[in-house]
C-alpha cells in the first residue's frame, strides 16, 4: 500500500487529540489536534434567542472561525484590523454552524443560544474539518452545562447525534484521509466530508484541482471520508466520557 511523506497509509488519519474543558471560563470547550493542525473551540451558552427567534420556542446554534495571525508560516493581518471579514472566514463560519444545527433539536434546546468560537491556533490542513470535529465536544458541554443550570429541560434530547468531519482528496492518483498542507496544497481533487454518527452526510465539498474525477474516484473518497468521520467520532465519544 501506498506510503505518504509522514509515514501514513492512505487510509489512516494523522494523530488526533481532544483536550475538553481546555478553557476554563466557556461552558464548553475543547483543543482538537489532527497532527499539526491546532483549533481551539469554545462554546458560550446565552438564555435567550436573536430576536428573529423570540417567542417560537425554539434555541439556535451558530459559529464563528477565525486564524490566528501566526497560525501559518507567515503572519497574516487580523481581519478585525483589516476592518473586513473575508468570504473564507464567512464560509468556514456558516459551515460549521450547519453541521451543528445538523444534530441539534432547537425546540429541545429551548430560547436558548450557543455560539461556537473556532479559532486556528495552527494551520497545516484540515482547518475546518478540526474546528467541526472539536465544535461538536464543546457543544455538547455546553449543552450539559445549560442542563445543570436549568436553562434546558432534564430530560430533554438536544443532541440528536454527533458529527465530525474530515478532508480526503486524490494525490498523484491515490485517494487519500485528512490531507495535511503539503497535500492539500497538490491534490487532484480535494474534498471535505461531514457526517454525523449514523454515518449520514451532512455537508460533500468536492472540487477537481487539477483533472476532472470519475464516479469510482468519488465513491473511493466518501467511503474514506465516513471511515474516517467514525474514527473521529470514537475520539469525541472518547473525550467526552461517552461509549460508542
Amino acid at each position: 500500500m501506498t506510503q505518504r511523506a509522514d509515514g501514513r497509509t492512505p487510509d489512516q488519519l494523522r494523530p488526533i487529540t481532544i483536550e475538553r474543558g481546555w478553557s476554563s471560563q466557556a461552558e464548553g470547550s475543547a483543543l482538537i489536534s489532527f497532527g499539526d493542525t491546532k483549533v481551539l473551540c469554545t462554546a458560550s451558552f446565552t438564555n435567550g434567542v436573536p430576536r428573529w427567534l423570540t417567542g417560537q420556542g425554539r434555541g439556535w446554534v451558530t459559529a464563528e472561525y477565525a486564524m490566528l495571525p501566526r497560525a501559518t508560516n507567515e503572519r497574516n493581518q487580523r481581519e478585525s484590523v483589516k476592518g473586513k471579514i473575508g468570504g473564507r472566514t464567512h464560509e468556514i463560519s456558516r459551515l460549521i454552524g450547519r453541521a451543528l444545527r445538523a444534530v441539534v433539536d432547537t425546540k429541545a434546546l429551548g430560547e436558548n443560544t450557543i455560539v461556537i468560537d473556532c479559532d486556528v491556533l495552527q494551520a497545516d490542513g484540515g482547518t475546518r474539518t478540526a474546528a467541526i470535529t472539536g465544535a461538536y465536544v464543546a457543544l455538547a458541554d455546553a449543552i450539559e452545562w445549560g442542563r445543570d443550570k436549568r436553562f434546558v429541560g432534564q430530560k430533554s434530547r438536544v443532541l440528536l447525534d454527533s458529527v465530525a468531519a474530515v478532508s480526503v482528496g486524490i494525490i498523484d492518483g491515490v485517494p487519500m484521509l485528512d490531507l495535511p498542507y503539503v497535500e492539500d496544497s497538490r491534490a487532484e481533487t480535494d474534498m471535505n466530508v461531514v457526517v454525523t454518527g449514523r454515518g449520514l452526510f451532512v455537508e460533500v465539498q468536492g472540487t477537481a484541482e487539477g483533472a476532472p474525477f470519475d464516479k469510482r474516484e468519488l465513491d473511493a473518497l466518501l467511503e474514506l471520508g465516513v471511515n474516517g468521520c467514525a474514527e473521529l467520532r470514537r475520539h469525541q465519544l472518547a473525550a467526552l466520557g461517552q461509549e460508542a
